[in-house]
């Protein structure tokens, strides 16, 4: 795939080339962290008075950036990270890291040396994130300290040292207004949004990976009034509504040892005992669906959850297939999930736009399956179609909006 480079301007010299930094400073830096009674920027300081080298403010501010981002931070990754909208950072090897930018994917002109620094920094991106990476465990999937996922795979698994896959964290939620104004959201769906929130409506959220589920599941929590609490429940923390009362649980992989996972279905079990007045699951990946169409069937409606699937006439078999990993036959899956649930929104992304595409009514059909049917599409641009029949049980559900 071509793509053209980032605008130089984006990236932060100071941390992208690790030669700019004194070795020397750096390890004293670094013993000065480990002691844990000092931060990063502190450290520099600290470390720079002691060698005597004098720097003005603009330098010192560099540095202080550049030992972060070495020590405690993404190292060369790190300026992407924080250029603003950047929600992807992929390294394919040394010297092929791409971002994306929400309109597609962008090669940039990070060098990251050899293949065994790649791997050197994918095993201390791991590392900050309390997971083992190394010939024994090839593979990992953490959390950063600042919320950014990542994965990262290494040789043999994989050429050139290792993968890493990078996702930034979303500090905060866009309204429904800034959704319609990019695009996202036709306008005459705007209403139905807010009208599905506060109606309690159990929502799933579907769509393939880098769809925008939950930049729009974290816009739906945000309309939820005030005075309800909202319990997350997510394998890594993203979603930050901007909401008063939102307790965020998150899973826990296994340790080094192997032992401490909390995986989300004892997520999902304990945030029944938290007094929710909304029960989200950030995305249902598994076996954890049983507890979630349990939640909603035991009157925790208002209920929202993401689900990875490529159509709304597909959702069905994708929870299908998810409870069977629990153990719950076909016809115990249609007919929890067509109690709990009520609207599915599906996402799509075509040529870099990320957009609303269909809305669907949850339901069983005349032979008792589970079944959901389309009331309205939307291409990204123009105008909406209706499925008059679907589309007049929803406005009688929820309408008027």
């Amino acid at each position: 795939m071509s793509a053209p480079a980032v605008d130089p301007a984006l990236l932060d010299p100071a941390l992208l080339d690790p030669a700019l930094l004194d070795p020397a400073l750096l390890d004293d830096v670094r013993v000065r962290l480990a002691t844990g009674r000092t931060g990063a920027d502190a450290a520099v300081r600290d470390a720079v008075r002691d060698s005597g080298r004098v720097l003005g403010s603009d330098a010192l501010r560099d540095l202080e950036r550049a030992a972060r981002a070495a020590l405690t931070g993404a190292g060369p990754l790190q300026a992407l990270l924080d250029t603003p909208e950047v929600t992807d950072v992929l390294v394919n090897g040394p010297r092929e890291v791409w971002i994306d930018r929400g309109t597609g994917l962008e090669r940039t002109r990070v060098d990251l040396g050899t293949a065994a620094e790649a791997r050197t920094l994918a095993v201390r991106l791991a590392a900050l994130g309390g997971q083992r990476l190394d010939d024994a465990c090839p593979t990992v999937d953490a959390r950063l300290p600042d919320g950014t996922r990542l994965h990262a795979i290494l040789e043999p698994l994989a050429e050139a040292g290792a993968v890493i896959s990078l996702r930034v964290l979303r500090t905060r939620a866009f309204t429904v207004e800034e959704l319609v104004a990019s695009g996202a959201l036709p306008r005459q769906w705007a209403g139905l949004l807010r009208a599905l929130v506060l109606r309690r409506a159990n929502v799933l959220v579907s769509g393939g990976t880098g769809t925008g589920k939950t930049t729009l599941l974290a816009t739906l929590l945000s309309l939820v009034p005030d005075d309800e609490r909202v319990v997350t429940v997510e394998e890594a923390r993203e979603l930050r509504p901007a909401h008063p009362h939102v307790v965020h649980l998150a899973a826990r992989r296994a340790n080094v040892e192997g032992v401490g996972a909390v995986d989300l279905a004892d997520l999902v079990r304990n945030a029944l005992r938290m007094r929710p007045d909304r029960i989200v699951l950030g995305e249902c990946r598994g076996a954890e669906v049983r507890e979630v169409l349990m939640a909603m069937n035991t009157g925790h409606d208002g209920g929202f959850a993401t689900l990875h699937a490529n159509a709304v006439a597909v959702v069905p078999a994708r929870l299908e297939a998810l409870a069977g990993l629990a153990g719950m036959t076909r016809e115990a899956v249609a007919a929890q999930a067509a109690g709990a649930l009520d609207v599915v929104l599906h996402l799509r992304r075509s040529h870099g736009a990320r957009y609303l595409a269909e809305i669907g009514l949850v339901g069983r059909t005349p032979g008792g399956e589970l079944g959901v049917r389309t009331a309205a599409r939307w291409s990204g641009s123009g105008g909406c179609e209706i499925e008059p029949d679907a589309w007049g049980e929803l406005v009688g559900r929820y309408g008027p909006w």
